[in-house]
């Protein structure tokens, strides 16, 4: 054992430097010596001799060069990935020493599909950054056109709060259900059907349909219509958008498939309204996913802990 940490420490733990493998990374991300210097505001020798530096402490080449530019080796591959293991941690560490010294209060990264941004996602925050003002939230769009979670493998956001399929796990990930979110048929309220008590399904498979490029609402339109013997609907408008979706509804000419808690927190504001057609399919709930055996930020945690507080209290009121 002791032979193995001398070897660490003369061969490795004194030679090889974040730093270096911080340029490395530059220098994979750009595919060019040149660009990542002029990235990084220095040199091109001193990329150089960082690569080489790495090169020399780990004993194998980590970029392989042709005309078309520099690529990493498998070697440089595998030293990334955990690479930014590294970097993530100690980016945590630093924000967990601000936190602590009283210099900043740290920020939070979010991923979650805009229907969620539409709603839940934009009441979680307005609360969330009037009870702690100096934490900054970051929200991007979460990719949910496949049931990955590269954003967070890659480390680039904190959680993702997205839909799962039911009983859904995964090695390296936590999953916390927060509630169902089903599936409705949405009308404007100046639309023809939005006053009718009662309405079947093969009485709206020829309106104009607002349909989103979604895997699960397609599937529940076709479960849904296939189930009556009916030829699921043609989309006149397809969006993702639901602030487009929004405006078309309130025309009252248009019909399209929301989330409950999509519709419940713009139903007010764009006269929204759900018909009375009960859609087959079981809801997929809502999830909170972050990454296992990963340390999080006071301000991540004081985020999770106040998304909890929101969702339990939509569900409260949807009764």
């Amino acid at each position: 054992m002791a032979k193995a940490r001398g070897d660490w420490e003369s061969r490795i733990g004194r030679r090889l430097r974040l730093r270096d493998l911080h340029i490395l990374s530059v220098v994979v991300r750009w595919g060019s010596m040149a660009k990542a210097a002029t990235h990084l505001d220095t040199s091109q020798s001193v990329v150089s001799e960082a690569i080489a530096s790495l090169e020399s402490a780990l004993g194998v080449g980590l970029l392989d060069r042709s005309p078309r530019g520099i690529a990493p080796t498998v070697y440089a591959t595998a030293l990334l990935k955990r690479g930014h293991v590294v970097f993530d941690e100690l980016r945590e560490g630093i924000k967990d020493i601000e936190r602590l010294s009283g210099l900043a209060t740290g920020e939070v990264r979010i991923a979650c599909p805009e229907f969620l941004a539409a709603g839940l996602m934009t009441d979680a925050i307005d609360g969330f950054s009037q009870a702690y003002p100096d934490i900054v939230c970051h929200v991007v769009e979460a990719d949910v056109s496949t049931l990955e979670f590269r954003q967070l493998q890659e480390r680039g956001v904190d959680l993702m709060v997205t839909r799962v399929p039911n009983a859904f796990a995964a090695d390296d990930l936590d999953v916390e259900v927060l509630f169902d979110d089903p599936h409705l048929i949405v009308a404007g309220e100046k639309s023809r059907w939005a006053s009718k008590r009662a309405v079947k399904l093969a009485d709206l498979a020829d309106e104009p349909w607002i349909i989103p490029p979604s895997l699960i609402v397609n599937a529940i339109l076709r479960e849904a219509f296939a189930a009556q013997g009916l030829k699921v609907p043609a989309a006149q408008v397809t969006t993702s958008f639901i602030l487009m979706r929004n405006h078309l509804l309130a025309s009252g000419r248009f019909l399209t498939v929301l989330p409950e808690s999509a519709l419940r927190y713009n139903c007010r504001q764009w006269a929204l309204r759900a018909l009375p057609v009960k859609l087959r399919a079981t809801p997929q709930p809502i999830a909170i996913v972050n990454l296992k055996n990963r340390s999080i930020s006071p301000a991540v945690a004081l985020f999770i802990g106040h998304l909890r507080t929101v969702a339990k209290a939509y569900m409260r009121r949807r009764g």
